[in-house]
């Protein structure tokens, strides 16, 4: 006889649609909800969850957040819930920090996706 049985991590994403207009890059977006979670499985069946977190992530410069659990919670059981900026908690740095060009001639930085500098006309 044989018994089958395995550790692993999990991720789930909820069918959540939240626009925002992001404060750290001013952008239009929307928060995309997920939870991480670790599994026991016996016999490639899921029994017990555990280390159950939920994340917060926006669809314009893919900040992540780490969400209140309760939060979390009610938008699993599938609740109108609209997340406030007090039930978040920053968790990684701006991505779209990188995304930023600055002229090497005149130091103009800008987000947009320019292939020119606008201001002394020079390739970035």
């Amino acid at each position: 006889m044989f018994f089958m049985m395995g550790i692993m991590d999990g991720r789930k994403d909820f069918d959540y649609n939240q626009q925002i207009i992001c404060s750290d890059c001013g952008r239009y977006g929307r928060y995309q909800v997920f939870m991480t979670y670790m599994v026991l499985s016996i016999f490639f069946i899921p029994c017990l969850k555990w280390n159950k977190k939920y994340y917060v992530q926006t669809s314009c410069c893919n900040t992540r957040y780490e969400l209140d659990p309760e939060i979390g919670k009610r938008i699993a059981r599938g609740e109108a819930v609209e997340i406030l900026p007090e039930h978040l908690t920053r968790i990684n740095t701006n991505s779209w920090e990188r995304c930023s060009k600055r002229c090497q001639h005149c130091g103009f930085e800008t987000f947009e996706d320019f292939e020119f500098c606008p201001k002394c006309g020079n390739r970035f």
